[in-house]
């Protein structure tokens, strides 16, 4: 009952929070304006991530005698990422300056004993977790910034994982994981309302990088089998959409010669992410952001499925998930080959 009362009010209070950062964000002109890369057209308040990460962090500060020093670092390093992504918003900061903190960040959660488990613990195995922990944070903490591209896209799909690892760890008995899961995702669903489409109010950098951080920091300390292959496997399905879309995405803008190394990889800012794509086929941006989130939520049932499962029927997912996404990426490149064509046929006609 403690947890259920928690998360009505971690609803309730970013519900409230959002609304009152909405008229903040006009107040004093933080507002994301339209232009030639975005989709809307009215200036909208860049606050939601504040207005989400307020209550949360809150939350998770009254109730921090349920932590231990892992989870506490994991929390202090999500407020650095807040204010980091907030200064962000207001005056855009080098690629170079936020990898460098968010790599720091991580290397502090190292420095707590939250790493990746997946390599035995020798000398050689050891340094493996720490760069596969770093990869795995600094990773997912900007794919979720980078799929931050459409309305209630972010935060549903946040709502998503949050809530497949809040069950996972209910079922495991991992009690600092629940609190950390269910609170993120009645967070989430609180702020969901005003960012549907029109969306009252964006995340920003500061609310995608926070979540996106919480995400992939939940599944480093999280403990999800005790086979290596389906603990590691659990967190690859749930949060399959943003891994898909930084790889696919960071194939293509090299393959292309759009980007030649982490810093034009960090700034470049394009039309070409999973949900632009779906777009190009056809979608409308909700019916797009409908299908992601269909894919994310059997992701999320086959990562539960595993609760109970061998090491052989992780890989067998693993490799359903793959071929799923590979279909999905045939599907979009030749839908932009189409419609480039389609477009040059079109200009031609008016000459």
């Amino acid at each position: 009952m403690k947890l259920f009362y928690i998360f009505i009010f971690s609803v309730v209070s970013t519900f409230i929070f959002t609304q009152i950062a909405i008229r903040i964000g006009f107040k004093f002109n933080v507002l994301d304006r339209p232009e030639k890369r975005k989709i809307h057209v009215q200036p909208v308040p860049l606050l939601g991530g504040l207005a989400l990460a307020i209550p949360y962090l809150l939350i998770l500060f009254v109730i921090r005698n349920e932590f231990d020093i892992v989870i506490l670092s994991v929390l202090f390093g999500g407020l650095i990422i807040l204010i980091v992504g907030f200064l962000d918003d207001l005056n855009k900061l080098s690629a170079r300056l936020r990898l460098g903190i968010q790599i720091l960040v991580v290397l502090m959660l190292i420095t707590n004993s939250a790493t990746l488990t997946i390599f035995p613990n020798t000398a050689w195995g050891i340094i493996l977790r720490c760069l596969i922990t770093i990869l795995w944070i600094v990773g997912i903490t900007n794919a979720m910034n980078f799929l931050d591209g459409m309305d209630a896209l972010c935060a549903g799909l946040v709502c998503i994982s949050s809530l497949c690892f809040a069950v996972i760890a209910f079922f495991t008995n991992q009690n600092q994981i629940l609190f950390l899961s269910i609170i993120l995702f009645g967070c989430c669903l609180g702020f969901l309302p005003h960012n549907l489409k029109p969306a009252k109010v964006f995340l920003g950098d500061s609310g995608s990088t926070f979540l996106g951080f919480m995400l992939a920091s939940i599944a480093v300390v999280g403990v999800w089998a005790q086979d290596r292959i389906v603990g590691i496997s659990i967190p690859i399905l749930i949060l399959g959409v943003p891994i898909f879309d930084m790889v696919f995405t960071t194939v293509m803008r090299v393959k292309e010669g759009k980007v030649k190394n982490v810093k034009q990889w960090l700034e470049y800012a394009g039309k070409d992410h999973f949900h632009h794509r779906l777009v190009d086929l056809g979608l409308q941006p909700q019916g797009a952001v409908i299908f992601i989130y269909l894919v994310s939520i059997c992701l999320g049932i086959s990562a539960m499925v595993l609760l109970r499962a061998t090491w052989k029927i992780a890989i067998i997912l693993l490799i359903q998930a793959a071929a799923i996404f590979l279909m999905i990426a045939v599907l979009m490149i030749i839908g932009k080959r189409r419609r480039s064509g389609w477009n040059i046929d079109k200009l031609k006609a008016k000459d």
